[in-house]
């Protein structure tokens, strides 16, 4: 395959993600977080099988023999990242959201120095302090020196958590990598809107009234659920995680400027954390070894 070819489909996969953001921004005004998750996997996985049945070949039979560790990932990567990225958007906005899960993989890469021993050089930790720095930058509205006195942005906060409970999926990932990606993610969304029809009919089922919504919830069942993951599976298997892994840092930029034809503000508080993640995780994508997962 082609070198640009693998190329487009990277920036393609992180112009969906950077979609979820901002139309997941439109659709939380009409949706509860929980009825737009379900949905949007509801929507997915009936592409997700046949999709992963043409393109992998899968013997279903050893993808479900997994079936706890997916059960695993349906809860934390499926349901509640998804949940909180929602609940999130509801109190923040969608470029900050997106300029705090940047932070990510480098995140997944401390977690899995500690949890798998992986090691971490010391230009890559330089890296992962130049992040934080960067996302405080943004939390804090540039008053980093009131860090401990300031009132957060519970968005924000959410934001925080979602992104731990994202790097649990991702290590929990690393456990099955003997069975094909798109076939164990279509396993664990159908495991996950199981598990999910409880708290979906307390909440209530509601469908979504303007047409913005209507349009925002089908393209978040469909861009960044399913052809995003195609993309960006194809992109991995074509130049390897440790160099796809830099094209996760357009979300942010994709985010910015999607909210700015959308007509969305981008302060300069904003603008300058971004540039110092962006820095950081440049310097900590130079790992080889590094665990980049595809979220979103």
């Amino acid at each position: 395959m082609k070198k640009s070819t693998v190329i487009s489909f990277l920036v393609l996969a992180n112009i969906f993600w950077a979609g979820n953001y901002i139309f997941g921004k439109y659709v939380v005004a009409e949706m509860t977080p929980i009825q737009m998750t379900f949905s949007r996997w509801l929507i997915a996985v009936v592409f997700l099988f046949p999709i992963a049945h043409l393109i992998e070949h899968p013997n279903w039979k050893e993808v479900w023999a997994r079936w706890k560790i997916l059960l695993a990932m349906a809860v934390t990567g499926v349901m509640t990242y998804n949940y909180l990225l929602y609940e999130a958007l509801r109190y923040t906005s969608s470029l900050n959201a997106s300029l705090v899960n940047s932070v990510n993989p480098v995140l997944i890469a401390l977690c899995s120095a500690l949890i798998l021993k992986e090691k971490i050089p010391f230009k890559n930790k330089i890296g992962l302090c130049i992040s934080l720095c960067g996302v405080l930058l943004v939390l804090t509205k540039g008053q980093l020196l009131q860090i401990f006195r300031i009132e957060y942005n519970t968005g924000d906060l959410l934001m925080i958590l979602a992104i731990l409970v994202w790097t649990l999926y991702s290590i929990l990932g690393k456990k099955i990598q003997s069975i094909p990606p798109i076939s164990a993610t279509a396993v664990s969304v159908l495991i996950g809107l199981i598990v999910m029809i409880p708290f979906v009919l307390n909440a209530g089922i509601q469908i979504p009234q303007s047409a913005q919504a209507i349009i925002g919830i089908i393209y978040m069942g469909l861009f960044p659920s399913v052809g995003a993951f195609i993309f960006w599976n194809i992109g991995i298997r074509q130049i390897g995680p440790g160099r796809a892994g830099i094209f996760m840092y357009l979300i942010t930029v994709f985010t910015a400027i999607i909210g700015l034809v959308l007509g969305q503000p981008i302060t300069f508080i904003q603008i300058a954390g971004g540039i110092l993640v962006f820095i950081g995780v440049y310097m900590s994508s130079s790992k080889p070894k590094s665990v980049h997962d595809a979220r979103q």
